[in-house]
């Protein structure tokens, strides 16, 4: 994903640019640490850019998540540190900011980044170092053979089982639908895992039309998108994007027309325009403070981060900086220290419940098999206060069924 402003298609040759200047320091073996040191966490993610209200919310929770370990004496005696960089939603400026992680801050492991191209550029600089990464954005590349190495783990959903998940609640067989997407990976791969559960599903696409990254007029595609008369749009786009696209279309009146769906519902876009426009919208989540009533951990994460935040709650995409920071530092505990591959080791057969019930790495290709909410945006009226955005229409448990195979991923089976 580019940073604001430039183009939206990044290519794998781009999103490696950044580590050209580089090439000698991802030669040089890996550096010795002494095992009573702080334990350094590395944390790059956009603080600047259209998705910095996100990432600023996962930065929070990996504080969290941090700070709960240290007000316990640590692991083994030794303080967790959080680094955190702005990698400006920029796949070069992320390599450039991971190299000085590793070779500059020494840090153990990295946990981070907002973006489908951004993650893999990260990627490539920690498996190429061997030092783990956790990587806590939707992305279904990075699970793939030619991506994946020891080292990588995707603690975050991923674009396949979200699209599946939102499918199943909201499409049925000979329905027709339309897509609006995003131009760059993130929408692409959610465009791909609609059609993929469409035609399991039996409903048609009539037509998809793709938009530029950080478009701001939307008003070009919304009559084209409505002679289409689909039964469903399905508006594949994220952050800023998400909040513009689906304003600009209820302008249009295609809610009068159609149902609007998201892959991936967010907290922050929906807060952003009230709940006049997202009224009956339907998207994909990993959390809602809402689940407080159905799982004792979600009331119990909801609980610690709001002592510590002033009283306000987490959300979605900030629950992947605690997952993700709350994983890693569970197996450093699990493997006695910080020894690269018994903390890989301890990741493998780590069960988590962070923050919504039981987690765990799938060994082939490193995915956490977690569960899968599928929210609906309230109308005001509907409201009991005003963190009261969306029903809860499912809760789908985590189960290896809901990913690709092993075999389609070009693991080893």
């Amino acid at each position: 994903m580019p940073k604001s402003g430039s183009t939206p298609k990044i290519t794998r040759r781009t999103a490696l640019a950044g580590l050209s200047a580089s090439a000698a320091l991802l030669a040089m073996p890996r550096l010795g640490r002494a095992a009573d040191e702080t334990i350094r966490i590395g944390f790059p993610t956009p603080l600047t850019g259209p998705f910095a209200a996100e990432a600023r919310d996962q930065v929070r929770c990996a504080e969290l998540a941090v700070k709960l370990v240290n007000d316990k004496g640590g692991i083994g005696g030794r303080k967790v540190e959080l680094l955190v960089r702005d990698d400006k939603l920029n796949a070069g400026e992320a390599a450039t900011r991971t190299l000085e992680l590793i070779e500059k801050d020494k840090v153990h492991a990295v946990v981070g980044a907002l973006s489908s191209a951004v993650q893999l550029a990260v990627n490539e600089v920690t498996r190429a170092r061997g030092v783990i990464y956790v990587s806590i954005s939707q992305s279904d590349t990075i699970n793939e053979a030619k991506d994946f190495s020891k080292y990588t783990f995707h603690e975050a959903l991923n674009p396949h089982m979200t699209t599946a998940a939102v499918a199943r609640q909201t499409l049925k067989k000979g329905m027709k639908v339309a897509h609006l997407v995003a131009d760059y990976a993130y929408g692409h791969e959610m465009l791909r895992g609609f059609k993929r559960a469409q035609t399991t599903i039996g409903a048609n696409t009539v037509g998809e039309i793709l938009h530029p990254f950080g478009a701001a007029d939307y008003s070009t595609f919304m009559p084209r998108l409505m002679s289409m008369r689909p039964d469903v749009l399905c508006i594949s786009n994220f952050g800023r994007d998400q909040a513009n696209a689906i304003k600009q279309a209820v302008d249009f009146g295609v809610k009068q027309q159609m149902k609007i769906v998201v892959p991936v519902i967010l907290h922050n876009q929906r807060l952003a325009v009230g709940p006049d426009v997202f009224e009956g919208v339907v998207g994909g989540a990993n959390y809602y403070w809402g689940l407080e009533t159905q799982s004792k951990t979600a009331a119990s994460f909801n609980a610690s981060f709001k002592a510590a935040n002033g009283g306000a709650i987490p959300t979605d995409y900030g629950a992947y900086g605690y997952s993700g920071v709350g994983s890693l530092l569970a197996a450093i505990e699990a493997a006695g220290g910080t020894d690269t591959d018994k903390v890989v080791d301890a990741l493998e057969k780590l069960q988590y419940d962070l923050t919504k019930g039981p987690q765990h790495y799938r060994k082939c290709d490193h995915q956490s098999v977690q569960s899968v909410l599928v929210l609906e945006s309230k109308k005001k009226s509907a409201m009991a206060n005003d963190n009261d955005l969306f029903a809860i229409l499912a809760n789908d448990a985590g189960s290896d069924d809901m990913l690709r195979s092993c075999s389609e991923l070009g693991h080893a089976t």
